[in-house]
């Protein structure tokens, strides 16, 4: 089988802001407030019942925003996310019926992978980039550099437990094409309106990862 793999040749950022909202209303300025600090992509995920919305609005205001659509893990929620705009879809995880609806849809897709057998699994079925998930429960930086050996040529975008702190060292390994994180969008800046600081986290982010 071979499965529509997602390769982000646009994007300027190497870090993915992970994101839940609990209210639409702050995606668009979110949106703006991370290209203004130099990111842009953006996954928001499924975990509350403003996500769609919120995808919709980002698609419809902010064009130059990639958006897309973290925790996707039911079949039906491939349209959904579709629908809503978002251009690529993420999951921590995949299943065989999520992978044929994502075929099925042509929706770019970066499968959750956590051990050598499920990564060549996915690259079998014509993946290249995956998400490791969650990173630091799966070995964090270790097992990337063990991965790096027997499979070189997949890439991997680490999230959970990657922080501002030791962004730059995932970043330097080979085998990492971006890496993502929720520090980047605290929802207590989101409540209070501060898109300030979420520029100013999004500006430090990009910084660490120009260096490396």
């Amino acid at each position: 089988m071979t499965t529509t793999c997602f390769i982000p040749p646009t994007f300027q950022s190497r870090v993915v802001p992970v994101i839940v909202l609990t209210d639409a209303a702050h995606a668009v300025p979110l949106a703006h407030a991370l290209l203004d600090g130099g990111i842009d992509v953006m996954e928001i995920t499924l975990r509350s019942s403003a996500a769609l919305a919120s995808i919709e609005a980002v698609a419809k205001a902010v064009p130059q925003m990639h958006v897309g659509a973290g925790t996707v893990t039911r079949v039906a929620e491939v349209q959904q996310v579709i629908d809503a705009g978002a251009t690529f879809a993420l999951s921590p995880g995949c299943t065989d019926a999520l992978l044929d609806a994502v075929q099925a849809a042509r929706l770019p897709f970066i499968p959750g992978v956590m051990t050598p057998g499920e990564v060549m699994l996915r690259r079998e079925q014509g993946f290249s980039l995956m998400k490791l998930f969650p990173a630091q429960q799966a070995g964090g930086l270790g097992m990337l550099k063990a991965l790096g050996g027997p499979l070189p040529d997949v890439r991997f975008c680490p999230t959970g437990g990657v922080s501002v702190d030791n962004l730059g060292e995932f970043l330097k390994l080979p085998n990492v094409a971006m890496a993502g994180g929720s520090w980047l969008t605290p929802v207590d800046a989101m409540v209070a309106g501060d898109w300030a600081r979420i520029t100013a986290l999004a500006a430090a982010a990009v910084a660490v990862a120009r260096s490396v």
